[in-house]
């Protein structure tokens, strides 16, 4: 690629399991999803899927490849040792398989794992009190939001037991000075979390605008309310086809 272009890869439809093929769609639709909301970090960070069976492959951004421009059959299939098992002109980002091996070697129920770089995001895992309950947003994270300490880029393999004792059961995590993770047994529970996770971040930001003696935190009982309500979830699922939906009329070829 040194001219800069793209890698020719042809179409894996019909050449993998009809399994592994919706999770590649699902997983590029998440690419465009955080282009289209303009969540990207240029070819950084990254977001994966475990890939049904016994085996703990997953699949993850080849890297040098913009999400805006992310196809099913583009993204690279490996294990958790980091091994590349298919046949394609790319690699994968070290810091991005230290981070999402973890978690799918921990977490049975993760099956998409999401992390950004957002402007947002950084500005409030950066800040000490993190997440503060501002705003409905905020309220709903918390009540999954876990916490982990930078130890600078992710390419050191014994972070990884820090991160999943950091995560625990939690579904959301503030990466300290870093940026924002989200898991979810679907595409759609992940997308659902990173979007409720991202929106409470920025409100933050905002409202901290006006110094930090002027914003109003929800009452612990209000707190405690939401965190009742949540038990039933987030409703990742409804949200879902208006996504793809969005992605069809905006940034369509994800699922080619």
């Amino acid at each position: 690629m040194a001219d800069g272009s793209l890698a020719s890869v042809g179409s894996l439809k019909g050449k993998v399991s009809a399994e592994e093929w919706q999770a590649r769609v699902d997983l590029a639709a998440l690419y465009r999803l955080v282009a289209l909301y303009g969540w990207d970090d240029a070819i950084y960070t990254h977001i994966s899927a475990r890939l049904p069976g016994p085996d703990h492959q997953f699949l993850i951004n080849p890297y040098g490849m913009y999400f805006g421009e992310m196809t099913a059959s583009a993204l690279v299939k490996i294990d958790l040792d980091g091994n590349i098992l298919q046949e394609t002109p790319y690699f994968i980002n070290p810091a991005g398989f230290t981070i999402h091996s973890a978690i799918h070697a921990a977490r049975e129920d993760a099956h998409f794992v999401m992390h950004l770089h957002t402007d947002q995001g950084v500005a409030v895992a950066a800040q000490k009190d993190g997440l503060l309950p501002l705003s409905q947003h905020a309220l709903i994270v918390r009540t999954q939001l876990a916490y982990h300490d930078y130890e600078g880029i992710a390419l050191n393999l014994d972070e990884r037991e820090r991160l999943v004792a950091d995560i625990g059961d939690k579904k959301m995590m503030l990466l300290r000075n870093h940026g924002t993770l989200t898991v979810g047994e679907t595409a759609a529970d992940c997308w659902i979390n990173m979007f409720y996770l991202e929106r409470a971040c920025k409100q933050q930001v905002m409202a901290l605008s006006a110094g930090r003696e002027n914003v109003l935190f929800a009452p612990e009982a209000a707190q405690d309310e939401v965190k009742a309500q949540m038990a039933r979830g987030l409703g990742g699922k409804l949200a879902w086809p208006g996504a793809l939906r969005q992605l069809d009329r905006s940034l369509p070829g994800y699922d080619v």
